[in-house]
């Protein structure tokens, strides 16, 4: 189990602003939440810092915190995107729907935070760095159904290619709602065959600025 914040980075947390997100708090207690995960320094000057989506989700009662996203299980208490195909995968319902409103809404500030212009329609560095988290999301988020360990759905994979994730769907009229939303988050998505299979796929990379 994640130990959770200690008090004062708790009081830090629940006094971050409810709408930027932006901390106030001592060196060493921001230094620490940001190597948890819970919040991020701003790159350019003032070198402000602000919750992650993990730190927006203890900021609004979660009392597990959340490991980065790129190394989250699909545990019970600690938010990770559905990628599909996960065992114990979380259960659906109104509180699964409730927790990944949450985690996208906090995706799209740091969005606004993160990107130079301050655009919330292309995906922001920490997307590019947590790729199958970041496309998965952006699929829980708009209502696709996430792949079982035996069913259809979507599953969003790593590639070799940099900056590429693979989705999967058998049904092809969901293969291409996938890509319908993940070019309306941000990415640019084409369908291939796989050479040997002749399985479609997603081939979806997150859209850079003109």
């Amino acid at each position: 189990m994640t130990r959770p914040p200690t008090a004062a980075q708790r009081r830090v947390i629940d006094a971050a602003d409810p709408v930027t997100g932006r901390l106030r708090g001592t060196e060493a207690q921001l230094a620490a939440l940001v190597k948890r995960g819970l919040a991020f320094r701003h790159p350019r000057p003032p070198h402000d810092h602000f919750l992650t989506p993990e730190g927006h989700r203890v900021r609004q009662g979660v009392t597990q915190v959340p490991v980065p996203a790129a190394e989250a299980p699909a545990t019970a208490g600690v938010f990770a995107a559905r990628v599909g195909g996960e065992e114990g995968a979380p259960e659906t319902g109104p509180a699964r729907r409730r927790e990944v409103h949450s985690a996208w809404q906090g995706l799209l500030e740091l969005r606004r935070m993160t990107n130079p212009d301050g655009a919330v329609e292309r995906p922001c560095g920490w997307e590019r760095t947590h790729l199958v988290q970041a496309a998965a999301l952006a699929l829980e988020a708009a209502g696709h159904r996430p792949a079982g360990r035996d069913d259809g759905g979507y599953r969003v994979r790593e590639t070799p290619q940099p900056e590429a994730v693979a989705v999967y769907e058998p049904d092809g009229e969901a293969l291409r709602a996938c890509a319908a939303t993940l070019e309306g988050a941000g990415w640019q998505a084409s369908e291939h065959r796989e050479p040997r299979t002749g399985t479609r796929y997603l081939l979806a990379s997150p859209r850079r600025a003109r």
